[in-house]
């Protein structure tokens, strides 16, 4: 199970039981330097390696090309959740659009990619 999409859920649970838009705003500058340099310098992922390093080796890891689209589809809702925040601070729009991330990640967590159903339409479309 991977740590970063664990840390997704729990921001944007907290964010919005506390009415903290600010964790939103965290999540996203941690999602925007993660599509930027990787998934290496990823705040959640960096303190949690040394714990996990006996898992990290033999564990299957999803295609870069894959985790980037996933990651580019997070930034971009945290974005939309963001300049919904700035546009109405006190609004639920903002809220909404983080929760769409929240609920992809729990979704994944479950077992089910949201944003690998996604890549793969998109390359079926354009297959075609």
């Amino acid at each position: 199970m991977r740590i970063d999409i664990i840390a997704i859920v729990v921001f944007v649970v907290l964010a919005i039981v506390l009415q903290q838009p600010a964790l939103i705003a965290a999540l996203w500058a941690v999602q925007l330097i993660t599509l930027w340099r990787g998934i290496r310098v990823n705040v959640f992922v960096q303190p949690a390696s040394p714990f996990l390093k006996h898992r990290i080796q033999g564990a299957q890891t999803e295609a870069a090309e894959l985790s980037r689209f996933n990651n580019s589809i997070a930034v971009t809702l945290l974005t939309v959740s963001m300049i919904a925040f700035w546009l109405d601070p006190s609004g639920w729009s903002g809220y909404v659009a983080a929760a769409l991330v929240a609920v992809a990640a729990f979704v994944a967590i479950c077992g089910f990619c949201v944003g690998c159903f996604l890549y793969y339409q998109f390359k079926r479309l354009r297959r075609r």
